[in-house]
């Protein structure tokens, strides 16, 4: 004979999971983060910056670069860190300078890693905000008129002559 208290427990767990199950399946498909054509998408606190070995959790930061014939990513945590990379790997890598290589970095104002705004970083204006290796420069959307930015190639001298 079977117990009663355990059929009702059993039935319950029943129930519980057919409640759940739509939840889980809901959870499972949704990706709230949205990726510009092109670019992989990063595991933030998973994938870790190509130059420093750091992994990439601060979303505000990051960037990537993808191309070539094998159509290579590599990811950073830090725009110091892809601007060194750049210098660094151009001999070995010769296809960064072609106009179809693709690159990206987080606009500092994105609210989240599920809502991050990309920006091309030939394009963005940097201000000075403290990032994960401390090269303390942020890409910006829009940064405020009294604001002070600099272009990319001012943050890129800016980012090599102070070294590291």
């Amino acid at each position: 004979m079977c117990n009663p208290h355990r059929r009702r427990f059993i039935s319950r767990i029943g129930a519980g999971s057919l409640l759940l199950a739509p939840l889980a399946a809901n959870l499972a498909g949704c990706s709230s983060a949205t990726w510009p054509e092109g670019m992989k998408p990063i595991a933030w606190d998973r994938d870790a910056c190509v130059r420093c070995n750091m992994r990439i959790a601060d979303h505000r930061f990051a960037a990537q670069l993808r191309g070539g014939p094998r159509d290579n990513t590599f990811n950073f945590d830090d725009v110091g860190c892809l601007v060194f990379w750049l210098e660094e790997q151009r001999a070995r890598f010769p296809w960064m300078d072609d106009a179809s290589t693709r690159m990206w970095v987080a606009a500092w104002e994105s609210p989240g890693s599920g809502d991050v705004t990309w920006l091309d970083p030939r394009q963005a204006r940097y201000v000075v905000k403290r990032s994960p290796m401390r090269y303390d420069l942020a890409a910006s959307a829009g940064p405020a008129p009294d604001t002070p930015s600099l272009s990319y190639e001012e943050m890129r001298q800016k980012t090599l002559a102070r070294g590291k």
